[in-house]
């Protein structure tokens, strides 16, 4: 069986021409300065905008056990950082390695995250298709939703966080209404303080980036479908084997309390799903789910089967979408990031109850990030597909 990495402990408009590093900016937020000699265009734009440097963050402000955090937190923050940016909308070959790209100003209510883990979603394909090009950011961007790493510099009105902590987090509020031109693929990223939570203990950074997204959408998606409001009911996964339908599995039996889980994935892949909890598995190349006799009452579906899903639900139960035409009593939502429930989740993280899953071909080196989006994009990824280290 093929090995898998378990954790343990579309609107189309005119591409904006806003130069970059022109987002409204805090009055008292510290901003950075960027060589007026820097050659990328990125940096070029940031020098014209006039940004200054940040004070130094010392040894003696990290507190953590990981000398790897230690490292980082008493690192100086550079003007200039390296970052994967497109310019233009496309396919994976439009991506670039940025090496003198700006580090984000950081807001009041902001923290800086030295970056050493992101992960990719399919979202991020599809924004850099440019598939939601009428509420995106301007281009040039740096993609990027799923981040673990250190903060690094705090904001003035940050009261939970501290330069040193171990942080985690989907960095864009709404992943498709105004996302941030500074994503996750690279060394530095600001985000608000409500957005991020503090890592798990047990997981190490590779493996707490592979959660955000994922998870917060597998929770909202449950609890929207009602199954926060009384254990006992069943649950329909399809593509329980990814990364939204792996965290799906479990939140739905060790969380919301199901009484059955039933999960949908190819053959190599069906024992993977019993670990996580699935007390049935079926496998789609043999099975087709809506010829089963069983009924349940939700369907989560991860992989665009509305039509069949609304088949197998119960009368009164519900479907959510996440993916393709959408047909009644389906629905369809796009998850907001949340620090507070990555928080309220922490303790199943810790326990070991829920655990992210990383595709076995992962974590994909830094270097190799128009590779991951490659491989992200045929569908076949396991889990998550994660980047890691980020230097």
């Amino acid at each position: 069986m093929q090995a898998f990495f378990l954790s343990s402990s579309s609107i189309a408009a005119t591409p904006s021409t806003r130069p970059f590093l022109q987002q409204p900016q805090p009055a008292a937020s510290v901003k950075l300065l960027v060589q007026p000699a820097a050659k990328s265009t990125i940096a070029r734009r940031a020098a014209e905008a006039g940004q200054r440097p940040v004070r130094r963050v010392s040894a003696s402000a990290a507190s953590s056990s990981s000398p790897t955090t230690a490292a980082a937190a008493a690192t100086e923050v550079p003007a200039q950082m390296k970052a994967w940016v497109y310019d233009a909308y496309g396919d994976a070959s439009v991506l670039r390695l940025d090496a003198a790209a700006p580090v984000p100003a950081v807001g009041e209510d902001q923290v800086l995250v030295k970056v050493l883990a992101a992960a990719l979603n399919p979202v991020d394909a599809k924004r850099r298709a440019g598939k939601f090009q009428a509420t995106d950011s301007p281009l040039p961007t740096v993609p990027g939703y799923d981040v673990a790493g250190v903060v690094v510099k705090v904001g003035g009105q940050v009261k939970g966080f501290k330069e040193g902590d171990e942080v985690y987090g989907m960095i864009s509020e709404k992943p498709l209404d105004g996302p941030k031109q500074y994503g996750s693929l690279a060394e530095f990223t600001a985000v608000e303080e409500k957005l991020l939570a503090r890592k798990p203990a047990a997981l190490d950074f590779a493996q707490a980036a592979g959660l955000p997204l994922a998870v917060l959408t597998a929770d909202e998606g449950l609890r929207r479908a009602g199954l926060g409001e009384a254990g006992g009911k069943s649950v329909l996964v399809l593509g329980g084997a990814g990364g939204v339908g792996s965290l799906a599995i479990q939140l739905a039996k060790h969380v919301y309390g199901a009484s059955k889980v039933a999960a949908t994935a190819s053959t190599p892949k069906l024992d993977l799903l019993k670990s996580l909890g699935a007390d049935v598995v079926i496998d789609y190349t043999k099975d087709n789910f809506q010829d089963l006799p069983d009924k349940h009452d939700v369907v989560f579906d991860a992989v665009g089967q509305g039509e069949k899903a609304v088949k197998v639900v119960k009368e009164g139960g519900s479907v959510v979408a996440l993916t393709g035409a959408v047909t009644p009593p389906g629905f369809r939502f796009v998850v907001t990031s949340d620090g507070s429930v990555l928080e309220k989740l922490n303790p199943y993280f810790e326990s070991g109850k829920v655990k992210p899953v990383i595709d076995p071909k992962g974590p994909f080196p830094y270097s190799q990030v128009v590779e991951a989006f490659t491989y992200l994009e045929t569908g076949r990824a396991t889990g998550k597909v994660v980047i890691s280290p980020i230097p």
